[in-house]
């Protein structure tokens, strides 16, 4: 099933992120994790991509999984430094494997590599050739803070609408922890004429070191009431994971009380994260 159908139904929905295990990682837990997470109710299941495509092909061995499974997937996949070889050959195995979304991103430089490719320089031309490919549902990734290459928000959005332009049909944010920045973008994204849907992108933070890595990932705001709830319960894990997942729950409802119909969660692979959500929407989200 496309993800855009889904979308335009008049429902409310969650969906999740995995990502495949690193080199040398078990793939037979990853699909454990999929097969446990597709239980609990999920619309779509995203599989992310390695940089510089490192873990290809186990993001198409989870997504076929996640399919087989009957939930569908949505593959990620990055164009920088790509040959429009290998984007073909990505996407041969995406058909055969029966995945009909496609996360198209630009994608970062791994560490010493330097842009050999200029063809692919914008996650907009790698949509342009999946449209082009195939009978893809395309999604597209957007920063509500603003992109950090970007000079400011404005700016990323003029960006963000010539990707829509070139056949993305639904956005998927970085992650944020404070709704108001979330509605702000999505006004100011409307305003300037960006109109397919927008799934605003959930991380419960379940540990305290994840703090540090999500504002230096993505440059994203902190507010002073998370602070607080890491200053209090992160040095206790079991403490920390039900107060994030709390937080995260209050975030999910406050933007579904405030019309948002779908929301994407980063569960990091955890289980029992994606449970944690979904049994405290068991009657919102169903």
């Amino acid at each position: 099933m496309k993800i855009i159908d889904q979308l335009q139904e008049d429902k409310n929905g969650l969906s999740c992120e995995l990502f495949p295990p690193k080199e040398g990682g078990q793939l037979a837990n990853a699909l454990d994790i999929v097969r446990t997470i597709s239980q609990q109710g999920v619309d779509f299941i995203s599989v992310t991509y390695g940089a510089g495509g490192t873990s290809t092909g186990k993001t198409v061995a989870i997504a076929e999984a996640a399919e087989k499974c009957g939930v569908p997937a949505m593959a990620h996949l990055t164009c920088v430094n790509a040959e429009d070889a290998a984007i073909e050959a990505m996407l041969d195995q995406l058909q055969a494997a029966g995945i009909q979304n496609v996360l198209a991103l630009r994608g970062d430089l791994l560490p010493g590599m330097e842009l050999t490719h200029e063809k692919y320089q914008h996650a907009s031309d790698l949509a342009k050739k999946i449209k082009s490919y195939g009978d893809f549902c395309v999604g597209g990734a957007c920063y509500p803070e603003g992109h950090p290459e970007s000079i400011g928000l404005n700016d990323d959005i003029e960006k963000l609408k010539i990707k829509v332009d070139s056949g993305v049909e639904f956005l998927v944010t970085q992650m944020f922890f404070d709704n108001n920045i979330f509605y702000n973008f999505l006004y100011k994204a409307r305003e300037a004429g960006i109109l397919v849907p927008v799934i605003p992108g959930i991380m419960p933070i379940t540990r305290a070191n994840q703090v540090a890595n999500a504002v230096r990932l993505s440059g994203c705001n902190v507010p002073e009431r998370f602070r607080s709830i890491v200053d209090c319960f992160g040095d206790n894990p079991a403490a920390m994971q039900q107060a994030g997942i709390a937080y995260a729950t209050d975030q999910i409802i406050d933007l579904i009380a405030n019309g948002v119909n779908h929301i994407h969660v980063y569960s990091m692979n955890k289980p029992e994260v994606a449970k944690g959500i979904c049994d405290n929407l068991s009657a919102i989200i169903h």
